[in-house]
């Protein structure tokens, strides 16, 4: 298999995988959880004594994957899933939060992008780690002020979506390892 072979077949399963986490996460936020909250979201716990809203993972996750997308297939791919997943955010998920979900989706993906876009000259976990966080911090801000009126999560949000992120860490080094091995060089 060629290498640009390679880059499309992987940068189709991170878009794929990408647009997956948006209505899964809404879906969760409002029926899955240890607790749901009448008129609010399922909860789960994060650790340190801390709950959040069960999308939280899958938030954590789109937003590496995001990344991967830009990497293996360019900027232009990039930027046509964050519109895409603005759209998905909408879906499987009341209509009291679709607003709320669409614009900290579009908001926290724009911010990804322009942290990660500079940044993954300088290698690639690094550039997902740091964009991710910035993102996510975006994400959990304005998901719960706009959806609930509250940062009462807020911590549980950063916590979540950062273990998600955290947890991605040795598959990013697995790629940028395999991706020098092979010669590959991003989108």
């Amino acid at each position: 298999m060629t290498t640009r072979n390679r880059q499309w077949i992987e940068g189709g399963i991170f878009l794929a995988g990408f647009a997956a986490c948006i209505p899964l996460a809404n879906y969760m936020i409002g029926h899955v959880g240890t607790v749901c909250v009448p008129e609010g979201p399922c909860l789960i716990p994060v650790g340190f004594g801390l709950t959040a809203p069960s999308g939280v993972l899958l938030v954590g996750l789109a937003l590496v994957l995001r990344d991967l997308v830009q990497r293996r297939l360019g900027l232009m791919w990039a930027i046509g899933a964050i519109i895409v997943g603005a759209f998905l955010s909408t879906t499987f998920t009341a209509p009291t939060l679709a607003l709320a979900s669409a614009s900290a989706f579009l908001a926290s993906e724009i911010v990804d992008l322009f942290v990660f876009t500079p940044l993954q000259k300088k290698g690639l976990v690094k550039a997902a780690f740091v964009s991710s966080i910035a993102g996510l911090i975006v994400d959990s801000v304005m998901f719960l002020w706009l959806a609930f009126g509250s940062l009462d999560f807020l911590a549980g949000q950063v916590v979540g979506k950062a273990i998600m992120v955290i947890a991605t860490l040795p598959v990013l080094f697995w790629i940028r390892n395999r991706d020098r091995r092979l010669g590959f060089i991003a989108a």
